[in-house]
């Protein structure tokens, strides 16, 4: 009965909304890059770069929104070398994008262990605090879950928006959608593939970037190896569950979160009966049945992994 009665707790539904917020902002990267026809599998790097140079920014003195900032701008730089790798050279995407993760990840790494090079716990800093919005925040339930979050959460919600608007309400997203349906067309109207597909993939590494920097900058005050934690992979998942489209994609990562804050709550009733692995597990689990069934009615970009050299037909 308990179990049940979590579903209907306050806690538990704030809990779900910090954890899809991260999610939120890799999957409408993902989204956007993959709209223009580019797969990014960068991500999972992408989102730990910007986790490290958000958090070292503020470690050095800076604001947080310029921690922000920062990593947002790192994500664009790891998407222009994917970018470059994958639209005018034409390289795989899957073998460019895990070598983008790779070196993004290593690079995190490498840097930390130089810059703090015999620290035995993470260093903190003073991540952002939750803004309660007048009178709204105080209705039962919806208020604390929807209406007490930190800044960035409000930000993704935001981005949702934007990034709908931006898809389906401007030139812009017309020409992404073009290039990533169908590029010969495109570049028959007068679109420059290359370049409309370079700032897709450099725009939504910014966001994966963004993305990360709230893990280290609001979820937690520190920046530790692995918290990623496939964070990235998820993301990727998510875009194909929410058919390329950012309503359902919110969706999806809202249900992951909600799938993730329930588990943890799982574990202290049953923790001494099942092991805590079953609970870590069963969001993954649920997520993947979700997948599936998702899937079977999703209709990709239809020049997605495609490459494509101006001239050809």
């Amino acid at each position: 009965m308990e179990a049940v009665e979590i579903l209907f707790t306050a806690s538990l539904w704030a809990a779900a909304i910090r954890i899809a917020s991260p999610l939120i902002f890799g999957t409408l990267g993902e989204l956007i890059c993959e709209r223009a026809g580019v797969l990014n599998l960068g991500i999972e790097g992408i989102m730990t770069a910007g986790a490290f140079a958000g958090w070292l920014t503020v470690f050095l003195g800076g604001d947080l929104w310029l921690g922000v900032a920062v990593a947002a701008m790192v994500g664009a730089l790891f998407g222009l070398l994917h970018g470059f790798l994958v639209v005018p050279l034409g390289l795989s995407q899957h073998v460019t994008g895990i070598g983008i993760t790779l070196l993004a990840t290593s690079l995190s790494y490498y840097s930390y262990r130089l810059i703090f090079p015999s620290v035995t716990s993470p260093p903190k800093i003073e991540p952002f605090q939750p803004w309660p919005i007048p009178f709204v925040s105080d209705i039962p339930v919806i208020g604390e879950a929807l209406f007490r979050q930190t800044p960035l959460t409000y930000l993704a919600f935001v981005a949702v928006l934007l990034v709908a608007w931006l898809l389906y309400k401007t030139p812009i997203g017309l020409a992404i959608r073009t290039v990533g349906e169908n590029p010969s067309a495109a570049e028959a109207q007068g679109v420059d593939v290359t370049l409309v597909r370079m700032g897709a993939v450099m725009l939504g590494s910014a966001l994966m970037g963004i993305g990360g920097s709230f893990i280290t900058l609001s979820a937690f005050n520190s920046f530790f190896f692995e918290m990623m934690n496939g964070r990235g992979w998820i993301c990727v998942a998510l875009v194909v569950f929410g058919s390329w489209r950012p309503g359902k994609a919110l969706a999806g990562a809202l249900l992951f979160g909600a799938f993730d804050a329930y588990q943890l709550r799982l574990q202290q009733l049953a923790g001494a009966y099942v092991p805590y692995q079953v609970f870590l597990m069963l969001p993954f689990i649920l997520s993947i049945i979700a997948l599936i069934i998702m899937s079977r009615r999703a209709a990709y970009p239809r020049a997605l992994m495609v490459p494509y050299r101006k001239g050809e037909r």
